[in-house]
């Protein structure tokens, strides 16, 4: 129960009662870091980088790798903001060198 409180411009003696407001935060936005296809990098750097980066099974990261050959574009993962970027980062490094052309974006979901 809240306790009363003097309120600014209230009358002498009299008392308000102040309720608190609950704060609700909402969660932040979520990113999806998303590999696209080119016709140079190798399938097995790719599945290697899934599972590296992503923490994927060899499974699971052969799944994504078929879906962004057969369909251009594949999801690794859906992260907060700071995470996807830094797994951009990430695999666009190990890209650039090992000397692949891989592309690798995040995109708000």
């Amino acid at each position: 129960m809240s306790k009363p409180r003097k309120v600014p411009g209230a009358s002498p003696g009299s008392a308000a009662v102040v309720e608190r407001q609950e704060q609700r935060l909402k969660p932040p936005p979520l990113y999806q870091v998303v590999m696209l296809n080119d016709d140079f990098t190798p399938m097995e750097f790719v599945v290697l980088v899934i599972q590296q980066y992503f923490s994927k099974d060899f499974e699971t990261a052969t799944q994504i790798m078929l879906k962004v050959h057969q369909h251009g574009r594949g999801v690794c993962g859906v992260y907060a903001k700071d995470v996807a970027a830094t797994k951009v980062e990430q695999v666009m490094a190990a890209a650039r060198q090992a000397g692949h052309p891989l592309q690798c974006v995040m995109e708000a979901v």
